[in-house]
């Protein structure tokens, strides 16, 4: 290997490593005014709703690339429509408009779910006047199911290993965002959590749910 090639393989794991770390600083700082107000009651600041004593089954082989079409949480009630978003001026996902609390966002240029490595998802808690597709988020529990329908007609099955709620004053982007076991296919459920300050226009927290490939069907 030449030392050029040494050099410029270096310089790409650095602009990597670089856009990895403006993204998750930009999800940090996801959630700051998207909404007037909550619709419905909050939740308190939570550190950490952890994994339990919940068995969970072991990790399926990831799939190749396809993009979400979208995404089933039974024990939630939701079926939503999933649509490709990019980065909003401030680097943080740009989640889908306010008037569709209803649609779910992918980072579209990260990982596929079911890929591997960690798929991104954003949706809105609420809007000025009604609950949003992600209102109950936080109440997942470790074993509970969340389903991804893909582009290529294959259903990624991931199974919920741990529920955060993270204060953004104490916030660590890569414990929330980053992957938890190398190789595994993951995906990250992220929404705005905590109390609503009506002085910043923000919430106090993000809700942060991780899920691993677990199975797959038609």
């Amino acid at each position: 290997m030449s030392d050029d090639h040494g050099r410029a393989s270096g310089t790409g794991r650095l602009i990597t490593g670089l856009a990895w770390a403006l993204l998750l600083l930009g999800l940090w700082l996801w959630g700051r005014g998207l909404t007037d107000g909550p619709a419905g009651p909050t939740r308190g600041d939570v550190t950490g709703l952890g994994t339990g004593a919940v068995r969970l089954p072991p990790a399926a082989r990831p799939l190749g690339a396809a993009a979400p079409q979208r995404i089933d949480i039974p024990e939630l009630g939701v079926q939503a429509p999933v649509t490709a978003r990019g980065l909003d001026d401030r680097g943080a996902v740009d989640p889908p408009p306010l008037d569709q609390p209803g649609v779910v966002g992918w980072y579209g240029s990260g990982t596929t779910p079911g890929a591997a490595g960690t798929a991104l998802m954003v949706g809105h808690v609420d809007t000025a006047t009604r609950p949003a597709v992600f209102y109950k988020l936080s109440t997942l529990k470790p074993g509970e199911t969340v389903r991804v329908v893909r582009a290529d007609g294959k259903v990624a099955a991931f199974t919920v290993d741990d529920i955060r709620v993270l204060a953004r004053d104490d916030f660590d982007a890569q414990q929330a965002y980053g992957p938890r076991k190398p190789g595994r296919a993951e995906l990250r459920l992220l929404t705005c959590g905590g109390t609503f300050d009506r002085t910043s226009g923000s919430y106090t927290a993000n809700v942060v749910v991780s899920a691993y490939l677990t199975g797959t069907g038609p």
